[in-house]
């Protein structure tokens, strides 16, 4: 028994229910994580803090705790993140775009993450049908009430904090997918961009969407290419990490293409290891060698079985290939996994890119 389910409801802990907790806590499943936060709260305790820095602490917790609870039941089906502005009205021909393909992304099996806030959140929304969506919000003075489809559904919840809100957008999507939208459009599309160039966040796919024959996107790339490009701001491999398109089929191909062969990926101290749907063969893997020596800190990448620390995980039973990765070499990583995924694989069983 949690200490949550004994203080379900109440605002504060008795002596009684923190000493069984505490006398409890060396039996629980992660009991090593569970005491460094207790001890990380501690040691907080005997700072001179004042009421605003408990209530941050406070309000991040409540945030994470209702995070976790809502996603867990759907930690095995992939979700893709639809961003855009809450100030496009439903008869525009954006707001059409994200219904339909939407509704594309569930007919392939996959769940829609969206702020739960009108114009193209309520589109996704709306495409996507409240039995495949979730709305995650933000509490704002104006501008972020949830939009009807997804008001009243048990996947709808309100972030006090947006870096929270941010958190679980990014950890529990596998592909992104930005429309146009303002200022809070763009500090979505950079944020996720710096953790896919950073290594925090994927590998994913990046879809920027514009509508047929817009060009608010390619506007955008352009900018990239004629500012932080030539001074030496970005690399040019950084570009594998978007692809743009105003086509539905491709941006839909883009996104379930990436998880046919490649499944996840993890860092184990020093080492990278890629896991994939099929295993690949020597030859394929030689062809990766003589291709991509340049991500590599030393040695070879190679394949291999689950390592020890990856034991009695979902993903044990899955083939792997392990390097030592550079990990300044994100985008042409990137380009790896995609050359994986094209690669033919002898008697695939059918696939299924929607279950992690």
């Amino acid at each position: 028994m949690v200490l949550s389910e004994w203080n379900e409801g109440k605002n504060s802990v008795t002596e009684e229910e923190l000493a069984k907790f505490l006398e409890e806590l060396p039996s629980l499943k992660h009991s090593k994580w569970i005491g460094r936060s207790l001890m990380a709260l501690v040691n907080m305790s005997h700072q001179d803090l004042e009421r605003l820095d408990w209530k941050i602490v406070t309000g991040t917790l409540q945030d994470l705790e209702q995070g976790f609870k809502l996603f867990h039941p759907y930690r095995h089906r992939r979700k893709v993140a639809i961003f855009g502005s809450a100030r496009i009205p439903a008869e525009n021909s954006e707001y059409q775009l994200a219904l339909e393909f939407s509704r594309r992304l569930t007919e392939l099996g996959f769940m829609v993450l969206t702020g739960g806030g009108g114009g193209i959140m309520q589109a996704a929304n709306e495409g996507a049908t409240r039995e495949h969506s979730f709305g995650l919000n933000i509490q704002l003075p104006f501008e972020q009430g949830a939009n009807p489809y997804i008001t009243g559904d048990e996947k709808l919840l309100y972030f006090k904090y947006f870096f929270t809100r941010k958190l679980f957008f990014l950890r529990e999507s596998d592909a992104v997918v930005l429309f146009p939208g303002g200022f809070g459009t763009q500090d979505e599309a950079y944020e996720t961009l710096t953790l896919c160039q950073t290594g925090k966040y994927g590998p994913a796919p990046l879809v920027l969407m514009d509508e047929p024959n817009g060009n608010y996107w390619q506007k955008w790339h352009q900018h990239a290419m004629d500012v932080f490009l030539p001074k030496g701001l970005i690399s040019a491999q950084d570009t594998n990490f978007y692809t743009i398109t105003d086509d539905i089929e491709v941006a839909c191909e883009t996104i379930s293409s990436f998880y046919r062969v490649y499944h996840s990926s993890r860092c184990v101290g020093d080492q990278l290891v890629i896991r994939l749907n099929y295993p690949l063969s020597d030859q394929q893997v030689e062809e990766l060698n003589q291709e991509y020596q340049s991500i590599l800190l030393e040695g070879k990448i190679t394949k291999t079985k689950a390592l020890p620390i990856e034991v009695g995980d979902d993903t044990e039973n899955l083939p792997r290939l392990l390097l030592n990765f550079n990990q300044k070499a994100q985008g042409m990583l990137y380009q790896m996994i995609w050359k994986i995924n094209r690669m033919t694989i002898e008697h695939p069983y059918p696939a299924h890119p929607e279950q992690r």
